[in-house]
């Protein structure tokens, strides 16, 4: 299908998305829907849990922490164990200690990021029950810490802010996997390969060779993949293999499901404190900037590849280069933009084959902080984060005591979100700093050679911290260093940000709520949605502005064309 009905169609799906997913998560999350009530109770017993039994803050927390070191340390042990385990027709060996460890963050963390070919190194009893286990977790515990925060925002004057246990099981039991049930039926249905027969062997009697095709069960992993805002395939190519992405329709449903929860989710927010207008003022924002980065990324591809151009080659189609022609060059962009500021990282496309521009578009849509609309829960969550931080420079404007929704935010509450806001630039700077500087972190044909080359570090990094999982082709990663580093990264980006956001709920929660006044700083109109997008661009303009100098600005100036 065009471009433009893409985009038309994508937006109206969307939108009823927004409306009737949002509703169904609040009455979800608010414990209104029963009808898996007996999956839920065998749980609850054998968690020692109950639905009314809500945590502090703290205890949520822990909970979380807790669950999530357990979920690293299986998926450690069964990759580290690999050859011993059933389910491996390739009989393929352990994989090696460091990349398993990287492995098994970069799951937990949300991340998917892979230093490895899926077919090559992971067994189906690896990629099923370690990996594919891991993209239902995550993105649950994700969208939980997202409930702690809207829950602070909701309640008046509470010391609790939910159960961890319950939160995360019906989470999975009734969202995320309803939704990719159906929906891996459907990638099935198209074309996507599902089967545990094991390789296929082709033996090619004209030219006498011999070729190996690898398969799997991948259909179902894709859906999860996307829908939980995942990204780690089971193919080293990703979604541009018809293995995983076999038709132009599989490749828009991948599109709605990476963006229908994060978006929905403004929707459960505004349910759940009671004013849908709220909602609807956070997803004005990510729409705009949104927006805008399909828009200038779209445009870049729809143009040759400057160094493509130097060399006297010159397309009519856009650039093509590390394109699927059955997808083009402008829905590879809406498809890269969408996985790139969805904390998905999945990929139709080489995004090391995309113009300087193009590929700024991709690395500053992370750099933002995947707010537009971000990851399942960790995108609502990080959004309301920068909304207490225009809440207040608004009240700073006005001269009062900023509020949102009715909750005083003082100095505990900036302090939290401040907090919040910056760890990941200053992570990602930091490691980046650390790697360009060492021989270990200049690996790759590229890396450290080149303005592209520095961008290929950048990128890498930026990927691990904001747990998006994508790469520029040219780095290797799979090396001691960037496997323990990219773990480090990966744990930073991940729980750095989200206790704050808990402890940042907790706060809240406790609070009550003060009445409207005319003085009253309005969070629910379009003055307040600038002000929010903003502050997003301040804050990623100010931290990471020279470093996009140094790559792909650089780049693109040097070969002397806009696009």
């Amino acid at each position: 299908m065009g471009f433009f009905l893409t985009l038309v169609l994508l937006v109206v799906t969307l939108g009823v998305a927004w409306r009737y997913l949002g509703s169904y998560m609040a009455a979800v999350f608010d414990g209104r829907v029963h009808f898996l009530g007996f999956v839920e109770r065998p749980i609850y017993r054998l968690l020692g849990t109950r639905p009314e039994q809500e945590q502090t803050w703290k205890r949520y927390a822990g909970a979380l922490i807790i669950f999530s070191a357990v979920s690293l340390a299986i998926t450690y042990a069964i990759l580290r164990w690999q050859g011993s385990l059933p389910l491996n027709p390739q009989h393929l060996g352990a994989v090696g200690s460091a990349l398993s460890f990287n492995t098994a963050v970069s799951f937990v963390t949300n991340t998917n990021w892979q230093n490895y070919g899926g077919e090559t190194t992971m067994s189906y009893f690896s990629q099923m029950g370690a990996l594919t286990v891991q993209q239902f977790v995550t993105p649950a515990v994700g969208i939980a810490a997202a409930m702690v925060l809207v829950r602070g925002l909701s309640r008046k004057s509470f010391s609790t802010v939910g159960n961890f246990w319950v939160d995360v099981t019906r989470c999975m039991f009734y969202v995320l996997l309803p939704i990719a049930f159906v929906t891996g039926i459907v990638f099935v249905a198209d074309g996507a390969v599902e089967t545990l027969a094991g390789t296929a062997t082709i033996h090619d009697v004209l030219n006498g060779v011999t070729q190996t095709i690898a398969r799997g069960p991948i259909g179902f992993m894709e859906s999860i993949k996307q829908l939980g805002t995942n990204g780690g395939g089971f193919l080293n190519a990703n979604s541009a293999t018809p293995f995983e992405n076999p038709t132009g329709f599989t490749n828009f449903l991948s599109i709605f499901l990476l963006l229908c929860i994060p978006f929905a989710l403004t929707y459960t927010f505004g349910k759940m404190v009671g004013s849908v207008r709220h909602g609807a003022a956070l997803l004005a924002a990510m729409v705009l900037l949104f927006g805008v980065w399909v828009g200038f990324t779209s445009a870049a591809e729809h143009h040759n590849n400057p160094a493509v151009a130097i060399a006297g080659v010159h397309s009519t189609v856009g650039n093509m280069e590390g394109k699927e022609v059955r997808f083009g060059d402008t829905s590879t962009a809406l498809f890269g933009v969408a996985s790139t500021q969805t904390s998905t990282g999945s990929a139709n496309g080489a995004y090391d084959s995309f113009t300087p521009v193009g590929g700024m578009g991709l690395l500053t849509g992370m750099m933002i902080g995947e707010v537009t609309p971000g990851g399942t829960g960790s995108g609502l969550y990080t959004m309301l984060v920068y909304a207490i931080i225009a809440v207040f420079i608004g009240g700073l404007m006005i001269g009062r005591t900023p509020e949102y929704l009715g909750k005083k935010i003082q100095a505990r509450e900036v302090k939290l979100a401040g907090l919040a806001a910056l760890i990941m630039p200053i992570t990602v700077l930091i490691v980046t700093a650390v790697a360009v500087s060492v021989a270990a972190g200049r690996a790759g044909p590229l890396a450290g050679l080149s303005p592209h080359g520095f961008t290929e570090i950048l990128y890498g990094l930026t990927s691990q911290g904001n747990n998006n999982g994508s790469a520029f082709g040219g780095l290797t990663g799979n090396t001691p260093f960037y496997n323990v580093i990219g773990a480090i990264t990966m744990l930073l980006g991940r729980f750095a940000i989200m206790i704050p956001c808990l402890a940042l709920g907790g706060a809240l929660a406790e609070k009550n709520v003060v009445p409207e006044s005319l003085g009253t700083f309005r969070t629910d109109n379009g003055m307040f949605v600038g002000l929010v997008v903003g502050v997003i661009l301040i804050i990623g303009g100010l931290t990471f502005f020279p470093a996009i100098s140094l790559g792909p600005v650089v780049e693109q100036l040097s070969q002397l064309k806009v696009f």
